[in-house]
């Protein structure tokens, strides 16, 4: 009976995570780089489960050079997200170009070439995620900014952490010989899975940490700045668009996201899509208040597109839910009302 190679299974599982989490995201300019690695990683795993689970021999030469193509994939595609992207993107594709040229004539440099992309590639995607700051997935919309983040490292962990295995079965490999190498393998694999559901499931503890206010406190400049961004929200009801990101928010401020950002935690001490929830919520207990519209309704009327962020970020705001505030706003209503026929 026909099995499914667990590299398959590994690939698969990534690819849908990755995707999942990137799903809404707008990748300017590297649309092409994120859908063209998905599928090449999938690809990859259906390879190497032919190669080490049906002993299809004639993959060998293709697969070093396919697991190449990755790497610079993913890193461009995740450094679009930060709204500057690569001048010269064309000179990522000397990886596989070198890598296909050892296959073919240098043999015995092909792991350690391999070895040093996935190691370089990693460690640059790890880097670009380093500061945390909401610039960081400019482009990203701002209630996906939190999961493109936590996408783009465990791309580069995966990265990295394939890397040092190959590495080390490589050197085992050298000394032991190939017996053992399928179990190696699927052990590789194994592992990916679990760091990926590990990640799927594991909560975003601080996706909802403001970031510190320094003790120096707002600038003239800060408030200037925010000054513009409400007046930029407010204009056209932008605040309203589900797919708002902070570079898009800068843009139509005529301001560098890194300034927008950087101001506005500095001046409230909440991060760029916290603040624009704050705005979000305004308008949300006002419909409440004011409307017989649905909770659903209002939710998505003000830029929410899932109910748990709606619940989460008007809670924080108000500390209540949605509709125990519409209970309580209606109770304060008729007091209101009973006190001036009074």
């Amino acid at each position: 009976m026909l099995s499914i190679p667990l590299p398959f299974l590994a690939g698969l599982v990534f690819a849908l995570t990755l995707y999942r989490s990137l799903k809404g995201v707008e990748l300017p300019g590297s649309r092409r780089y994120f859908y063209a690695f998905l599928v090449l990683y999938a690809l990859q795993g259906v390879g190497i489960g032919l190669r080490f689970g049906y002993g299809v021999d004639a993959l060998i030469p293709f697969l070093p050079v396919s697991a190449s193509v990755m790497p610079p994939l993913a890193y461009l595609a995740f450094r679009a997200l930060t709204g500057d992207g690569p001048a010269r993107p064309w000179l990522h594709l000397l990886t596989p170009v070198s890598v296909a040229f050892a296959v073919a004539f240098l043999r015995d440099l092909v792991d350690a070439l391999l070895l040093v992309v996935f190691l370089a590639y990693g460690t640059a995607l790890w880097r670009l995620t380093l500061s945390g700051g909401d610039d960081v997935m400019a482009e990203a919309a701002l209630q996906r900014m939190r999961p493109a983040l936590r996408a783009a490292r465990l791309a580069a962990g995966l990265m990295l952490f394939f890397a040092l295995s190959d590495g080390a079965l490589a050197v085992y490999t050298g000394i032991y010989g190939p017996a053992d190498v399928p179990f190696a393998v699927a052990l590789m694999n194994l592992a990916a899975i679990a760091a990926v559901l590990v990640y799927y499931f594991a909560p975003d503890f601080s996706s909802g940490r403001p970031p510190a206010v320094g003790k120096e406190g707002p600038t003239e400049a800060d408030k200037a700045v925010i000054a513009r961004v409400e007046a930029t929200l407010d204009q056209g009801e932008l605040y309203k668009n589900e797919d708002l990101s902070l570079a898009r928010l800068a843009r139509k401020a005529g301001l560098p996201a890194r300034e927008v950002s950087a101001a506005v935690n500095r001046a409230t001490g909440l991060n760029v899509s916290q603040f624009v929830n704050d705005r979000r919520i305004a308008e949300a207990c006002r419909q409440l208040r004011e409307t017989e519209k649905t909770v659903t309704q209002i939710m998505l009327d003000t830029g929410f597109s899932t109910k748990s962020n709606f619940n989460r970020e008007f809670r924080r705001v108000t500390g209540t839910s949605p509709r125990q505030w519409r209970a309580g706003a209606g109770t304060a209503q008729a007091r209101d009302a009973r006190k001036t026929q009074a």
